[in-house]
Parts: structure tokens; C-alpha cells; sequence
């Protein structure tokens, strides 16, 4: 088994077989959206034609949402998996908040909880897109203030019940939209068949890897992902990889592997946030090269799939830095595609 070369096959980072961001986001089931400006090209570049404007008009019309829904950071999801997620991840990302909050000594009774998601969600329908300006705004009229702070908790508990999701995609700046008026609603699935979905698309898209990997990735907790594994049946197999145990699907991709080829990644990319453990394709040495302990992650580049520098994403010429040794090597080709992708 080669583990980088069909992670880097199903994770359609070599020879995409989509054309449409959606579909990128719907089969990764959902991607990390931390940097608002990256996650565009974190999905396009997986898509055969990479177009800012493509990601743009799928976010805009509601077909990609991006909420806070996995371990309490922002997410990319498919509109059609939108219901079925939040039923499955709300309970345990809302356990989540509730336990920041306490840690924070920050306490918010019902009353003010459901007063405020009232007043959040009716700004959204008045206004279709808004800011948290426009929250704070809104607030103040009713004569409540609170801290940036606080207003988050308050934002992510109504984006965790359904209330509220992403309005339009601006340049800078996340804006909310009513999710009635984003998400059309869809029949309530039964929560085994959830996990299952949910399952199927992490081991697809991610494959080879862990049920440690899944459990950091998806949040759940490990009797979840246990189960979700084991509700998959035959369709899914164990292979043992240097001493550990990785599960592979029976419809793995595995050949379209190109060599000398060269990737840049964008920051909270799946390449490396979607596994507990990164020392397949990131040596331990270099490891805070790409991300440091409080999870914020950088641009990386990837040769062959192995992470080996970084590079500047916001600057107008291409400029990388190695940092395992020399490469002798031209990054104009990959540099092209990414630029090509911002006016596209």
C-alpha cells in the first residue's frame, strides 16, 4: 500500500474527477473553512477547472453553507447533507460550546439565548446577508449589549439549531443568512443511517486512515465511530500499514498517481486537519513548519504529497520556501493554476 499516493487520489487533489465545487464539498462531506479567503481554492483546486467565481455563485446560492459544526470551527458543507448534519453534530459540537463557556465562566440563560436568536434571526430575513455588525446593530436597538465574545456563543448556538447559516460570499467578511431561506428542508433520516452516510464519506475521501483519525476529525465520540464503521459491513476493510491499522474502502481509488507533482495547499486544508496523525506525509521535524499547537495552520506545499514548505498565497509573484532541502524545480506550473483560479 502506498498511503500518500491514494490519499492524495481520493482526496482529489490528483486528477479531480469533479467539475463543480458542490460536488467536491458533498463528496468530502465537509471541509475545513477556518480562513475565509483559502477555503475557496482548498475546494476548487480539487475540481478539474479551478474558478473563484464557480465557488462564488455555489456559495451564493446556497448549495455550499459554511457553519460551525465540527469541534467547534467553521465547516464547508453540502446544502443537501445540511439537515443531516446538524442533526448528527449538533448535540456534541453544542456539548462543546457549553463546556468553552463554563471554562470561560461565561453563562447564558435560556431566556437571553432564545431572545437573542429571535432578534439574530429576524435581522437575517430583513436583511437577507448580514454581518455581526448588523447583529450588534440590531441588538443595541433592543437595548442589548454584549461582548464580541459573547455574541459568538450566541451566533454558533443559532447556526447549531438551524436558525442561521452563511449568507453571501464577500471579499473579507462572513455574512449570515436565515437558513429557511437558504436550506430547502429535507425528510429527517433515521440517525443510524446518518452515521453511516457520514462514515462512507470521511473513509472515501480521506482513505487510508485511522478510526483514531475519524474520531478527531468528525468529533464524535468513539462508540459513534465504532459503530459507524461497523454499519458499513463489507464495504469497507482494515489493511495494516507500518504496525498500524488503516480502513480503506472496497472502492478505493488507486491508480492516476504523477510523480514530480507539486501542490499548493491552503491553510486548514483536509490534506493534513482531516488525521490525528500527519507524520504520514509530515515529518515530525517540520511539523511546525505547517501548523503549531493552537491549531493554526499555514500555506504548505506538497511534492509528490510529502509537505516540504510554504508559500505566500496573497502576494502577487510566486514565493515558496522550502524547508527539507534544495528543489530545483520550476513552481510556475501549479502557481499558474492558483492564479488562473482567482480570476476565473
Amino acid at each position: 500500500m502506498n498511503p500518500i499516493a491514494i490519499r492524495l487520489l481520493n482526496q482529489q487533489l490528483i486528477c479531480p474527477e469533479f467539475d463543480n465545487p458542490e460536488d467536491v464539498v458533498s463528496y468530502m462531506c465537509a471541509m475545513q473553512a477556518q480562513e475565509y479567503r483559502m477555503m475557496r481554492w482548498a475546494v476548487e483546486m480539487r475540481t478539474r477547472k479551478p474558478s473563484a467565481k464557480a465557488f462564488k455563485e455555489a456559495f451564493d446560492s446556497g448549495r455550499i453553507i459554511r457553519l460551525h459544526l465540527m469541534r467547534g470551527t467553521w465547516q464547508l458543507i453540502s446544502a443537501d447533507d445540511y439537515w443531516t448534519l446538524i442533526e448528527l453534530c449538533a448535540p456534541k459540537a453544542i456539548a462543546v460550546i457549553k463546556g468553552w463557556m463554563s471554562s470561560n465562566k461565561i453563562s447564558i440563560p435560556d431566556d437571553e439565548l432564545m431572545k437573542v436568536r429571535e432578534i439574530l434571526a429576524q435581522t437575517a430575513a430583513d436583511k437577507i446577508s448580514v454581518t455581526k455588525e448588523d447583529f450588534v446593530d440590531a441588538l443595541a436597538q433592543k437595548d442589548i449589549c454584549m461582548d464580541e465574545h459573547r455574541l459568538s456563543y450566541h451566533i454558533r448556538m443559532a447556526e447549531l439549531s438551524g436558525t442561521i447559516c452563511s449568507g453571501d460570499l464577500l471579499p473579507m467578511k462572513a455574512t449570515y443568512a436565515l437558513t429557511a431561506n437558504k436550506v430547502k428542508p429535507s425528510a429527517k433520516i433515521d440517525r443510524d443511517e446518518a452515521l453511516m452516510l457520514f462514515t462512507r464519506k470521511y473513509f472515501k475521501s480521506r482513505q487510508p486512515a485511522t478510526l483514531q483519525d475519524f474520531a478527531w476529525w468528525s468529533g464524535l465520540n468513539m462508540s459513534d465511530c465504532r459503530k459507524g464503521i461497523a454499519l458499513l459491513g463489507n464495504t469497507i476493510h482494515l489493511e495494516k500499514w507500518e504496525g498500524r491499522d488503516f480502513y480503506l474502502t472496497d472502492d478505493c481509488r488507486t491508480r492516476g498517481f504523477r510523480k514530480d507533482k507539486y501542490l499548493l495547499i491552503s491553510p486548514y486544508d483536509e490534506y493534513l486537519i482531516s488525521y490525528k496523525s500527519r507524520d504520514i506525509v509530515l515529518l515530525e521535524e517540520y511539523k511546525h513548519k505547517a501548523h503549531n499547537n493552537n491549531g493554526i495552520f499555514q500555506p504548505i506545499i506538497a511534492k509528490d504529497g510529502r509537505i516540504c514548505g510554504n508559500w505566500s498565497p496573497f502576494k502577487d509573484e510566486c514565493q515558496v520556501a522550502f524547508f527539507d532541502g534544495v528543489h530545483d524545480t520550476d513552481m510556475q506550473e501549479e502557481w499558474v493554476r492558483y492564479k488562473k483560479f482567482k480570476t476565473k
